[in-house]
């Protein structure tokens, strides 16, 4: 890993930050700076990402909300822990109910895209095994903020206007009323530094802190979520919230070039990123910015990712095992399929036998990895009346082919597309990192993890470095600062491609490193209006 600073070969407004005795960094401002003053309480780094994540509910609502979903990997005690807080489609909710209505996929909004909502389970349960503070204590910055306000930053300010135009323009039935009231209460998005405040949502993040999140499930805003599904036929019922559980889980790595990278198993699509590099370490590469280097991670990628869409689900609904997907055979099977050329994947035979991230670290050692979602900006367009709680559209991912691994059906959890990641090495942990951004973010995990491993570069230029999206078949966006020689080069390989000036898709990223001696190093997406926090 490089911590040198001074090696920040891309344009950006921020350094690498580094601190010894804390650090957070995030996409907010504001919930970088309550989860540092959660450390400074004597919280630790999970007390510390859990006051992160229900503050970026209120600072980032166009991205997460209580009403979403959350996945962890936690670094304490010399063990990486994983937890999978995705929920379960209700028990009402099914593919063929859907067929049978007349659905040929399904929408982005509306009841039939919210599955039971997992981030409250996910902070009361992470502050229950690890966490040192009440979550009273912790969630109270969140709640302030819901409560005072807080002015609108730039890049929220503009995500929430184009969130804004486009309900206005599709969500016209009344079960959509509570969003407009609660998040456009001017009949407007609120401006870029406007204040803006939900006491409603102070309220609920109140009964989460003191129930430990039992009012959320079983209480009385189950209740409340349950009366507002009944009102306008929606499928979520209090029994559904009630069965819910998070699931501690066993995180899954590849080595790549000696050093161990992490993520959390399927229905997570974490392992996308974890097969590319599979077949990319089986290269070599010379340079970073190279016609060579840039071909080979988009057709490993591409390989990777048809796989992904084709297998990974509910593991109770997979087909082939994850050990099969991520075995250096299959590796080699794929790998033997990069030519010259760009190819259009198919999915391969393996043996048979609109999202926020945070990453925290304190003094002691401890360290996480987190991300939560809402899945597509704010989710459904549904907002529990006097709550403040925006569901969540994951539901959005399954499928409704009645062949495929991800079909929709009651208590089934969908193919998800919000991944933590973390790098260990010689059962030493180096730290968390992630980047948002739906399906974007396996592709920016390679690129980051490569920009780092391969070509040396420190945090906050290996976040900023320009990247590129792969779309679908031979179709690959770039950066409008990506070389653009490169990109022409690629062309004339067989790729289709095409610069984007929506800076947006190609995710938003945050790292946190350690070295031996205990020093963190931490880096900040400059795509967002994000900072680390630290001391």
């Amino acid at each position: 890993m490089n911590f040198d600073a001074l090696y920040h070969p891309y344009p950006s407004r921020r350094m690498t930050s580094y601190a010894c005795n804390g650090m957070v960094a995030t996409s907010q401002p504001l919930a970088a700076q309550a989860g540092l003053e959660i450390l400074k309480k004597g919280g630790n780094a999970i007390d510390a990402a859990i006051a992160t994540a229900a503050c970026l509910t209120v600072v980032e609502p166009t991205s997460n909300g209580i009403g979403g979903d959350a996945f962890a990997l936690v670094w304490t005690e010399r063990k990486l822990h994983g937890l999978n807080a995705s929920g379960p489609a209700p028990s009402g909710l099914s593919g063929k109910e859907l067929l049978a209505r007349g659905y040929q996929e399904i929408p982005k909004q509306g009841w039939t895209t919210v599955t039971v909502p997992g981030a409250p389970a996910a902070w009361a349960t992470l502050s229950e095994r690890f966490g040192k503070l009440p979550l009273t204590v912790v969630l109270q910055p969140a709640i302030d903020y819901a409560e005072n306000g807080y002015p609108i930053s730039p890049i929220l300010g503009k995500a929430w206007e184009v969130a804004y135009d486009k309900y206005s323009e599709i969500l016209k039935e009344e079960q959509y009323k509570y969003w407009f009231h609660t998040f456009a209460p001017n009949n407007r998005a609120p401006r870029i530094g406007e204040i803006w405040s939900s006491p409603a949502h102070a309220r609920t993040l109140e009964s989460i802190a003191e129930s430990k999140a039992t009012s959320f499930y079983k209480g009385g805003l189950a209740e409340k979520i349950d009366a507002f599904s009944r009102k306008y036929n929606g499928f979520l019922r209090k029994e559904d919230l009630e069965s819910y559980q998070p699931e501690w889980v066993n995180p899954i790595n590849i080595n790549y070039r000696g050093y161990d990278v992490w993520e959390i198993p399927p229905n997570g699509h974490g392992m996308v990123a974890l097969m590319a590099l599979n077949i990319l370490k089986g290269f070599v590469f010379s340079a970073k910015d190279s016609l060579d280097t840039y071909h080979k991670q988009i057709e490993a990628l591409k390989l990777a990712y048809v796989d992904g869409r084709q297998y990974i689900a509910d593991p109770g609904s997979m087909q082939v095992r994850v050990e099969d997907l991520l075995s250096d055979a299959y590796a080699d099977e794929r790998r033997k399929l990069i030519g010259n050329q760009a190819l259009r994947p198919l999915p391969g035979a393996p043996p048979q036998g609109g999202t926020v991230y945070l990453a925290t670290a304190d003094k002691d050692g401890n360290m996480v990895s987190m991300i939560q979602s809402n899945y597509s900006g704010f989710g459904s367009g549904l907002v529990v009346p006097g709550t403040g709680i925006s569901l969540h559209n994951r539901g959005n991912n399954f499928s409704l082919d009645p062949k495929h691994a991800n079909f929709l059906a009651p208590g089934k959890r969908p193919y998800h597309t919000i991944i933590p990641g973390f790098v260990t090495k010689d059962n030493r942990a180096i730290g968390p990192f992630g980047v948002m951004g739906g399906f974007m973010q396996p592709q920016g995990h390679v690129q980051v993890i490569m920009n780092t491993i391969d070509f040396g570069l420190n945090p906050q230029a290996a976040v900023d470095a320009p990247r590129w999206l792969w779309v679908k078949d031979k179709k690959v966006k770039f950066e409008t600062n990506f070389p653009g020689h490169i990109v022409h080069a690629l062309a004339r390989l067989g790729h289709v491609v095409d610069f984007s000036v929506d800076y947006s898709i190609f995710g938003r990223s945050q790292i946190i490193w350690r070295d031996k001696n205990g020093v963190l190093a931490g880096g900040s997406e400059s795509r967002a209006d994000g900072i680390v926090a630290a001391y």
